[in-house]
């Protein structure tokens, strides 16, 4: 049962009508018990669904697990989630009652600067996986913003993660503009976006103004020229009514210059947009450094005098060395450590 639209036929076949679905998803999605409400079930529940709730509690319970927890010292928490098959994903409880959930099991997009791009695809999360993210972080704070800058790219996981948009857009109380989806840019995207009943916020990564450093820092990224990417963004942002959030992940001597920052202010002034400027989260083994604090700060105090608003954000979970991918890729190493250490013995091993 790994997307939404598994548990409506699920409940469909018990012979629930679409108020029941709704309200068992609902409840579901809030991490909210079945039998929550004023009214006791048997007054307006099939039988038949009634008894089988609480066999598919477990089973909706049970599509992820939180298998550690990192506190950060800014409020955050790094999350490793096991999902049923196994394979872990990450998500982030944010300050302000945020959370940034996974929509892929790895990533094909290989970002040369990301861990999470090094392993690539292994394999897609389903929407149910994915809303049962935000079940499990309301387990331990509120949550009342889902942001989808995990592991993976959404673009990627397009059905799967506009159903799981849509769920929590329309029962999962979540507001539509505190739902946030981010790209790389593909053309899907602006396509299909506008046409769903819960139209969620755009980021866009644009980590450099200039097309042939994009092409070398997110290799398998749609041949998005970044002048083309801010126009789409631009008339997503106005049929809306959202600011883009672009997002620039600063690396010292990558994409710090005073070039880039003249590159900025002419693609993004007078734009319904707001840059996030996230200084680098420094991954073992990759051949990028965060540039200071100072620079960084002086780049947005410029943007934003220049006419371009500017958020200058810690990426959550530097004191936990938790950058997107690191959890995962530790508890790999680990598992695989385990195996070697422990391997299980050949039963019946042909012979050589």
């Amino acid at each position: 049962m790994h997307s939404v639209q598994d548990i409506r036929d699920h409940l469909r076949a018990l012979g629930a009508n679409a108020l029941h679905e709704q309200r068992v998803l609902r409840l579901w999605a809030q991490a909210k018990p079945q039998d929550s409400g004023r009214r006791p079930l048997a007054s307006f529940m099939p039988t038949a669904v009634r008894e089988a709730l609480p066999a598919l509690t477990q089973t909706l319970t049970g599509l992820v697990t939180l298998r550690e927890q990192h506190p950060g010292q800014d409020g955050s928490a790094r999350l490793l989630v096991g999902l049923q098959d196994g394979q872990t994903v990450e998500s982030v409880l944010l300050p302000r009652d945020g959370l940034c959930v996974s929509s892929q099991v790895g990533c094909a997009v290989g970002c040369v600067f990301c861990m999470t791009g090094r392993e690539g695809l292994i394999r897609q999360v389903g929407s149910a996986e994915i809303v049962a993210q935000v079940a499990l972080a309301r387990t331990l704070r509120p949550v009342k913003k889902v942001v989808f800058m995990g592991m993976g790219e959404p673009s990627h996981n397009l059905d799967a993660v506009m159903e799981a948009i849509d769920l929590l857009g329309m029962v999962g109380n979540i507001g539509h503009k505190n739902l946030v989806f981010s790209t790389v840019g593909d053309a899907r995207v602006f396509e299909r976006l506008p046409q769903g009943r819960v139209k969620p916020a755009l980021a866009l990564s644009l980590h450099t103004t200039r097309a042939d450093l994009r092409a070398q820092l997110l290799p398998r990224a749609p041949r998005f020229d970044p002048q083309d990417l801010v126009e789409a963004g631009e008339v997503y942002a106005r049929a809306t009514g959202y600011p883009i959030q672009y997002q620039w992940t600063l690396i010292e001597g990558v994409n710090d210059s005073d070039e880039e920052i003249e590159g900025i202010v002419r693609l993004l002034k007078d734009k319904y947009a707001l840059m996030n400027m996230i200084p680098y989260n420094a991954v073992p083994d990759l051949p990028y450094a965060r540039p200071s604090w100072e620079r960084a700060a002086e780049i947005a105090r410029t943007l934003h005098r220049r006419g371009v608003l500017t958020k200058l954000r810690q990426s959550a979970g530097q004191d936990v060395d938790g950058g997107c991918g690191q959890l995962r890729a530790r508890d790999v190493v680990q598992r695989e450590q385990r195996v070697h250490m422990h391997p299980h013995p050949r039963v019946n091993a042909p012979a050589i």
